[in-house]
């Protein structure tokens, strides 16, 4: 019935890396490493993750006609995604500046150029796209009305999966079409307001899930991932342990292959505990796109 295994609807950024031995202080400057540039984007980076593990995947997305575009539709197509929806122009292609430390975490400054002209008119042009795709992915790098638009075309029994980052407080339409909503700390402080996040974690799933989603999934770092649903209630997903080196990415491949397992049938949990594996494996990696396992890789943890 479905051409696509996921739809990723998002970003797609060059990502501009130095690594620092620390993050300066307001006013200060400090000395990185050369500047490395490689194809990123919240929504480009599901698309590839979700290809490598052997999706089939489509990108919505818009890219601007420069040399950065260029970089961005070259790494979608070498990894084997569709760019039927990827559209050119319209602004430069947007950029991520990212700075990362020895211990691997990162922090990012994204200027979204073509990601903010992705609009409402474009998924309601790629109607098709959607009829065609099993699960439909999304993040909050391109217009939030763009991702209303999206929950508005999804195909009848089709899934839609919602990463809010960078957070921002949801509609009521978005947050009851979650199946599920994938939150951090950070992220579910700013969809709940932060004085609702105390206690454990099972209690923020517990909140989130009062707002409306289907299903939560709530990521933890190194302790792990939790999902939550009204019928499942709230369960425990074990960390993978590794040496982490740069978690750039790591999310986004998280996300992606939870979309693509639940699309196969796959319990939350049992989505969420091969997508902790997929997001082991990247972090032991450069990079974003760069560090993302094939499903060998993922088998072979």
């Amino acid at each position: 019935m479905y051409d696509y295994d996921l739809l990723v609807v998002g970003s797609a950024n060059a990502d501009l890396v130095i690594g620092v031995e620390r993050r300066p202080e307001a006013g200060e400057t400090v000395l990185g490493s050369d500047l490395a540039v490689h194809p990123g984007g919240k929504g480009a980076n599901q698309a590839v993750a979700a290809a490598r593990l052997g999706a089939r995947t489509a990108l919505l997305a818009r890219v601007g006609d420069d040399a950065y575009g260029r970089l961005l539709l070259d790494s979608q197509r070498a990894a084997g995604v569709d760019t039927v929806g990827v559209l050119v122009g319209g602004a430069p292609t947007g950029v991520a500046l990212i700075t990362v430390d020895p211990s691997g975490d990162n922090s990012i400054v994204v200027s979204p150029g073509a990601n903010g002209k992705l609009a409402p008119a474009d998924v309601r042009a790629a109607a098709g796209l959607f009829q065609a795709s099993r699960v439909v992915s999304t993040q909050l790098e391109i217009p939030l009305e763009t991702v209303v638009e999206a929950v508005r075309s999804l195909a009848p029994g089709s899934r839609f999966v919602l990463n809010p980052s960078p957070p921002r407080p949801l509609p009521a339409e978005v947050l009851a079409a979650c199946d599920p909503l994938i939150v951090n700390e950070h992220e579910a402080k700013v969809i709940l307001g932060g004085a609702r996040v105390s206690g454990e974690p099972e209690d923020w799933a517990r909140s989130l899930l009062a707002e409306g989603p289907r299903s939560v999934v709530v990521t933890l770092g190194a302790e792990g991932a939790l999902v939550a649903s009204a019928e499942g209630g709230v369960e425990r997903v074990a960390p993978v342990k590794v040496d982490a080196v740069d978690t750039t990415g790591a999310g986004d491949s998280f996300t992606a292959a939870l979309a693509w397992k639940l699309g196969t049938g796959a319990s939350l949990a049992e989505a969420a505990a091969y997508a902790a594996r997929v997001g082991a494996v990247a972090v032991t990696r450069r990079g974003a796109q760069e560090s993302f396992p094939t499903a060998e890789e993922v088998d072979a943890l």
